[in-house]
Order: structure tokens, then sequence, then C-alpha cells
């Protein structure tokens, strides 16, 4: 059987760190605020995950006010949350995510992003779709006041 998860998450601007999207450092005058490293995209993801087996969002496993998760890189939380999904039988099948983000242009490292993801997920590469979207200046993304992502997953579990 089949299951199918949704994720979404959103971190606000910040001049004080670095901008990671997908595992991925991208080249900006900004990064994102948060708890851990902030990578939107991996948050997306892993909110899918766990929402495929009904299992709570990110918070729920990794609460903001545990030190552990203090600038903790997104891709090792992603890891214990398909550890979460293995332990109940889940095999991720496919994921498909997009950024939203009027800047920087991501286009150049959706490549790598994927690449990284599939990686840390144990996953072929063509399982794993990253595309980007602008807002065309419309909301507080638009404005540049933060970068969102969301994913879909498919994770095949026993019947």
């Amino acid at each position: 059987m089949i299951r199918v998860g949704l994720g979404f998450d959103l971190h606000p601007v910040t001049a004080d760190r670095p901008l990671l999207l997908g595992g991925v450092k991208v080249p900006a005058e900004f990064g994102l605020g948060g708890h851990s490293d902030a990578d939107v995209l991996a948050h997306a993801i892993g909110e899918a995950l766990l929402g495929a087996l009904a299992l709570g969002d990110l918070g729920r496993h990794f609460p903001d006010t545990d030190p552990r998760y203090q600038r903790i890189s997104s891709l090792v939380l992603l890891r214990h949350v398909l550890a979460l999904v293995g332990a109940r039988g889940g095999r991720v099948v496919n994921v498909d995510a997009t950024v939203l983000a009027e800047a920087p242009r991501l286009a150049p490292f959706l490549p790598e992003m994927a690449t990284r993801l599939a990686d840390a997920m144990g996953l072929p590469a063509e399982s794993v779709s990253v595309k980007a979207k602008s807002p065309e200046g419309l909301g507080l993304l638009g404005r540049g006041e933060g970068i969102a992502a969301m994913a879909v997953v498919g994770v095949e579990v026993p019947a």
C-alpha cells in the first residue's frame, strides 16, 4: 500500500546565518532563522514523511525548546525521520518538493539539492525531484521576508 504525505515549512530571512536548502549552502546575503539550521526544504520533506504515517510533525519529535537540536543539520533530522518511517515498515518511494523564494535564483543549485537529499535518504537520484518557484513579488515571500518549501512523498507500507 502507498501512503502519501504533504509537508510545508516557512522560515524568516535573517542576516546572521548562511542559506541552506536541501543541504546545499546557497550563495546569498542572508540565511533563514530557526532553531536548527533552518533548511526549509529538508523540513518540508520531513513533515511530509511524518504525515504519510500520521506521526505528527517535526516540532513534536524535535522541539525547539530542546538544546540538542540547536543549529543541528536538517539532514540529520531527516535521517531520524526516516528511521521512524522504517521502524513502521515504511519505504520511501518518491519525493517531489518545491522551494518558494523571490531570491536568490535557485535553478543552478536544484540538481545538487536533489542529489544531497537523495543521498541523505538512501534513495536513487531519480526518486527525488526539487523545483523552485518565484512568488512574483506577492506577499511576504514576494517581499523577500522568508522562504518556504512544500513537499509530497509516497511511502510504501505493509498492507
